[in-house]
């Protein structure tokens, strides 16, 4: 297999910890992906499935197989949430492009009865020094509805920028969605890492997210 670089990897801080997905995740995925559906479903992509088909165990193996390889061929780099041991959420770098341009997309979810508990900044936050440190990427970009609130909220705490706004960008919970594009490069961080960035912020008892 082609070497991808960054990935797998495990970054940590605290509790959290990001790593690449397993095949015996599917029990514990299913669980949180069907109990979350009211929390996740307004911002995951539409399908002519039903959400109980496609968060159902069986389906967890030929995802998991398509995220890795992915992750094999340098298109992507997935990774699980993990709080305290515990699988809480996925976090996917996507997009990937090296060369002149070197940037990639991230998306994340993350379980509702674990938000209000900074899990989903911790972890962007991991990811981003990530990208730019072991995968060797400068620029990082975070596309989310102008309606979702609270994920703006997160990466405006952790500092990226407003750098457009994309109209009818996705197809979305049943309809093309606008979204905001928020992004940030390597220069931005002056050589600091954006996890300690973060520490240095006070607790902020309104972080609560979903993407």
């Amino acid at each position: 297999m082609p070497h991808t670089p960054g990935w797998p990897a495990s970054p940590s801080v605290g509790p959290i910890v990001l790593r690449p997905p397993r095949l015996r995740d599917g029990r514990a995925w299913s669980e949180l992906r069907l109990r979350n559906e009211r929390w996740l479903a307004p911002w995951e992509p539409s399908s002519p499935h039903g959400w109980s088909e496609r968060n159902s165990l069986t389906s967890w193996p030929p995802l998991n197989s398509a995220l890795r390889s992915n992750a094999r061929r340098g298109a992507m780099l997935p990774f699980m949430i993990c709080y305290g041991g515990r699988l809480v959420g996925q976090m996917n770098v996507s997009n990937v492009v090296h060369g002149a341009l070197r940037s990639c997309t991230v998306g994340y979810w993350v379980d509702g009865a674990m938000a209000g508990r900074g899990i989903a900044p911790a972890a962007l936050a991991l990811v981003i020094d990530h990208c730019f440190g072991a995968v060797g990427l400068h620029r990082v970009e975070v596309d989310i509805r102008p309606e979702n609130t609270q994920s703006l909220r997160v990466v405006e705490k952790l500092g990226l920028r407003r750098e457009g706004f994309y109209e009818r960008f996705l197809d979305i919970d049943g309809a093309w969605r606008d979204h905001v594009a928020f992004a940030i490069t390597v220069e931005e961080l002056s050589g600091r890492s954006i996890v300690s960035r973060l520490a240095s912020l006070p607790p902020d008892p309104q972080w609560r997210t979903r993407r």
